[in-house]
């Protein structure tokens, strides 16, 4: 036998040793139902459009899923489910088997079951429906869930209900039974997505006895397609009498109902169901065993292959099997050499699920980017957090970028590269969420923009992805553009107090504590946000004073015993120090310590994480699913690196988890890493080997893995001293590159470890100091700049109506006002500068002093009591720093006049924003005194609103007085408990107040 022959025998076999491998045993669907996961345990394929589950919560924020592992009660099993988010929605077209007596609402349809009579596993679920006795299987194709029902024995008659009334809000429904076997319809519902469509068909093994509709509350009134609907739903009676099992198959269609049957028709022909279970496994397996993993205990292989599972279920596929589909306009259009998706949680994903998909699910990454564009073309915009054709905007930042330049730099082609270009700048340069004021001034303010620290650094990364798509791309003006832009998180960190902070206009926010979770981070706090510039981490370590300095404050991240304060943030879990885990911005976080020479502190803290807060139980995931990026950070992590900075093709090295993992990918090579140990507790590293060359460097780079090969980690029980502590053995992050030759050629090759020092953007100046914006008499003021070599030159305007304005004077040293001023700033630095920012200081009347009487809530203070009191009217952005707040208190307050006056008008200045728990108060009550000790009553004001109404307004009341007084008290009462029909139901409300009015 030749060597040619032997070597085609070697390779079958091993293809098919792999193939044969079970991958999905280690699939536990159940991790993450439980705690704040919000996974789903029910039947899906591989990106499937059906995810078929059962539903046993109807609300609240643990329901998101619609499956929570500590509910008793299944209310039926439903087509469609979101893994992992942090808000409800889909669990549409819901299917429910019983016997007995018609049952129609939920409450009489829902049965109680144990989980001891429940299964999972990958495209597989089952349980014992115990009111009904009846065993429920399901399983999935792409677009069709198939249901098994065993009927009890003795029971003549089976029944289902399907109920479109199902969760969310109903805003149109339809149902018609075609023929004996066969029914369609469609669903029309609000929530997350605000104009969500699915259509239906269904198919029974069994022929329909008897159907019964409930519409508008009457039985037996038949629907008419496109009018709107409160309620619609049927029951269908089945014969059972000769054979227990009903078989069920439902497809689903994002088009129309043709499209729905026609997806039904081509994949699934017949009733199947063990064949069907198969074939998942088998399309799970294909998926799974895209990496092979060995070593390790029996529970870190399934934590391992679950959480792969999970980032693989989305995005899922959005169009039919004749290539139609519902994009963002609204509109049907046909696919042009790419397949659909939807459900791009990017916020989360583009950190490590993406990155991961661009190793090994590369032809699908470029249909994701033909969604995005499809998007772009129909619906005007690349997709921030796109939902079944809806753009929900949740979240923050323009992270398709990332996505789809990270992907380029895999080598990732087939889509309009140019339009691509252009989307992203497009996108950059429109006038949401404050971009344009973001790229007037380099970084955004709260009183133009809610969570502006957290949006200028996460703008500022996706500025650098277009940056460096452009560059490569041939567009160096666009290079210029965003390169200077991503040097933007400077302007928010605060060199006295070493973390990046909150802004109003050009003042740092006081008071001001980093352990607050508020209204100037997305999800988060100060700690958690200031290492986040992963584009330029050599920058922020300057900014930090350098290596050792950096390392310090990130030490403290971890193993600072302050705890959390601010307001309540379910998502922040998962703690280490002020280390989140169960949050995305903190996931590159414990990476860092590569980047300063200290790698066994990484390594320590990853192996940490990984054993620690990744569990093969149900609870077994901290903080939210996210759609596959938890899971995305193990796997990673599991396999000993991770992408820092997604785009920049350098993985920052950690631990590996186990003996040996392979990366089959889809050119054909293998990937092969090696952890040599002689026990499973050597979490530290000796050196490496990449493909046979020894290193002590602590990252390795997507090219020594692309083309196949091996990564060999030497391992030990203590940190060693050689591997990685070297500055030419640290990855390298340096985002401020910018063109600097006549050539137009970008100089973004810098060599590595080259000090940032003063390339790029000046930080703009900031007022020193806890300043207020508000004073009294005289106001001492002082400017300050991150760059200490930078001068300041400022102006003053006395007077905007008849614009009474200095020049621009140099700034050397603290100067005085008297008056209210806007002043104008700006700071230069061999021949460049910043942009011109602005602080306006407010001088108050002194006329009248207040004194508030209830406790305000620490996170919106406003000024303190004198923004009461001081002639400025809050907006409806409540978060600008002009409102206070009164929680579940009511509000009172005394104000002094200073001397006895004749008083015609007593009001308020209050705020409703039911969707942020704001409501106006229910009533004011006021009282005057001459003594300030004994009040009398002056009237009460009820106010009459209408409390269900969500646009965010002003409310202004009052009352008309003739008296003369001294002291004037004013009494809010608060709304007080929020209704069930709020989803902030049983909690408190807020009181909102800027302005206390006396006249």
């Amino acid at each position: 036998m030749n060597k040619k022959i032997l070597f085609i025998l070697f390779l079958f076999f091993a293809v098919h040793t792999n193939a044969q491998i079970d991958f999905t045993r280690w699939v536990n669907p159940f991790i993450g139902t439980g705690g704040h996961g919000h996974t789903f345990p029910g039947a899906t394929l591989p990106f499937g459009m059906v995810q078929l589950s059962p539903d046993t919560r109807m609300d609240d924020w643990d329901g998101s899923s619609g499956y929570h592992y500590s509910d008793s009660v299944i209310y039926g099993f439903s087509h469609t489910h979101l893994n992992g988010t942090g808000v409800p929605d889909y669990c549409d077209i819901l299917f429910q088997p019983f016997t007995g007596d018609d049952q129609w609402t939920k409450e009489e349809y829902r049965s109680p079951f144990s989980h001891k009579n429940e299964k999972a596993s990958a495209g597989f679920y089952s349980v014992h429906l115990d009111k009904y006795n009846i065993d429920v299987a399901l399983t999935a194709t792409l677009r069709t869930g198939l249901h098994q029902y065993r009927f009890p024995a003795g029971a003549a008659e089976g029944k289902i209900m399907i109920d479109l009334n199902h969760r969310d809000k109903l805003l149109d429904a339809y149902i018609e039974q075609t023929d004996d076997y066969t029914i369609k319809g469609y669903r029309f519902s609000q929530s997350w997505a605000k104009n969500q469509k699915i259509f239906f068909a269904a198919r029974f093994s069994k022929p329909i006895k008897k159907t019964a509709f409930r519409y508008a509350e009457q039985k037996d009134s038949l629907p008419v397609a496109g009018e709107n609907k409160n309620k619609l739903s049927c029951i269908l009676n089945f014969d059972c009498s000769d054979d227990r099992t009903l078989l069920v198959k439902v497809a689903i269609s994002p088009v129309d109902m043709d499209g729905a049957l026609n997806n039904l028709s081509k994949e699934q022909t017949g009733f199947d169901f063990n064949g069907t279970v198969q074939k998942a496994k088998a399309a799970w397996n294909k998926e799974l065993g895209k990496i092979e993993v060995s070593g390790g205990t029996t529970d870190q292989q399934t934590i391992f292959y679950s959480a792969l599972y999970r980032t693989l279920i989305q995005p899922n596929i959005y169009q039919d099997v004749d290539g139609r589909f519902r994009s963002t306009d609204d509109k049907i259009h046909n696919n042009e050499g790419f397949e659909n998706y939807t459900v791009f949680s990017l916020w989360d994903t583009h950190r490590a699920c993406h990155p991961l998909m661009n190793i090994i699910n590369k032809k699908r990454s470029a249909d994701w980017i033909n969604t995005f564009l499809a998007q772009y073309k129909y619906g005007g915009m690349l997709p921030v957090w796109e939902l079944s054709a809806n753009e929900t905007f949740c979240m923050i930042g323009y992270h398709a970028v990332p996505v789809m330049l990270d992907a380029w730099m895999k080598g990732i082609r087939g889509f309009d590269e140019q339009l691509a270009l252009k989307a992203m700048n497009e996108y950059a340069t429109s006038n949401r969420f404050g971009i344009r004021e973001y790229a007037k001034t380099g970084f955004l303010s709260n009183d133009v923009e809610p969570e502006s620290v957290s949006k200028t650094l996460e703008y500022a990364y996706d500025d650098w992805c277009i940056a460096q798509f452009a560059l490569r791309h041939s567009r160096n003006d666009l290079y210029n553009t965003y390169i200077r832009r991503a040097q933007s998180y400077k302007n928010v960190f605060d060199p006295v107090t070493r973390f990046m902070r909150g802004k109003m206009q050009s003042s740092w926010y006081s008071p001001f504590q980093p352990t607050e979770i508020n209204h100037f981070y997305t999800e988060g706090n100060s700690w958690q946000y200031s290492f986040y510039a992963p584009h330029d981490i050599s920058g922020l370590i300057d900014l930090y004073g350098g290596p050792g300095s950096f390392y310090k404050k990130l030490k403290e991240l971890f193993y600072t015993t302050e705890g959390l304060t601010g307001r309540d943030q379910a998502d922040v879990t998962g703690l280490i120090g002020q280390y989140a885990h169960g949050n995305e911005p903190s996931h590159h976080a414990a990476y860092l310590f590569n980047y300063v020479g200290k790698p066994f502190e990484t390594q320590k803290l990853v192996y940490k994480i990984c054993n620690e807060f990744y569990r093969n139980t149900p609870d077994g995931i901290e903080g939210n699913e996210d759609c596959g990026q938890m899971s995305a950070w193990y796997i990673f992590s599991a396999l000993g690196f991770y992408p820092v900075c997604p785009g920049n093709n350098e993985f920052a090295l950690g631990t590996p988890l186990f003996d040996k993992a392979i990366l089959h990918l889809e050119n054909g090579k293998d990937f092969v890493i090696t952890a040599n140990r002689k026990n499973q507790g050597e979490q530290y590293i000796q050196s490496i080997a990449i493909n046979g060359k020894t290193s002590t460097q602590s990252f390795i780079r997507y090219n020594d893995m692309q083309n196949g090969g091996e990564l060999v980690f030497h391992c030990s029980e203590k940190p060693v001293q050689k591997f990685g502590r070297e500055q030419k053995d640290w990855p390298v992050s340096l985002g401020s590159a910018v063109v600097q030759n006549g050539s137009g050629q970008a100089d973004t090759y810098v060599k590595r470890n080259t000090p940032n020092r003063n390339t790029g953007i000046i930080p703009s100046p900031f007022v020193v100091g806890e300043t207020s914006r508000k004073f009294r008499g005289y106001k001492t003021v002082a400017l300050g700049c991150v760059n200490k070599q930078a001068e300041i030159f400022y102006s003053v305007t006395i007077n905007d109506s008849v614009h009474t304005t200095t020049g621009f004077l140099k700034y050397t040293g603290p100067f005085t006002i008297g008056s209210t001023v806007r002043l104008s700033m700006y700071s230069q630095f061999e021949n460049r500068g910043s942009p011109v920012t602005e602080q306006i200081f407010n001088k108050i009347p002194e006329d009248k002093e207040v004194t508030v009487l209830s406790k305000v809530n620490p996170l919106y203070p406003a000024d303190g009591p004198v923004s009461l009191i001081d002639g400025i009217y809050g907006t409806v952005n409540w978060r600008a720093g002009e409102w206070q707040s009164y929680y579940g208190t009511d509000f009172e307050a005394v104000v002094d006049l200073k001397t006895v006056k004749t008083i015609s008008y007593a009001g308020g200045h209050f705020l409703q924003d039911i969707g942020s728990w704001i409501w106006p108060p229910r009533s004011l009550q006021f009282s005057v005194s001459n003594d300030g000790i004994s009040f009398t009553n002056a009237g009460t004001v009820p106010l009459n609103y209408n409390e269900r109404d969500e646009k965010a307004q002003l409310v202004q009341t009052g009352i008309p007085l003739s008296v003369t007084a001294r002291f004037v008290k004013i009494k809010a009462i608060n709304y007080g408990v929020i209704p069930a029909w709020h989803l902030g139901a049983g909690g408190n409300a807020h009181i909102f107040v800027s302005e206390l009015i006396i006249k």
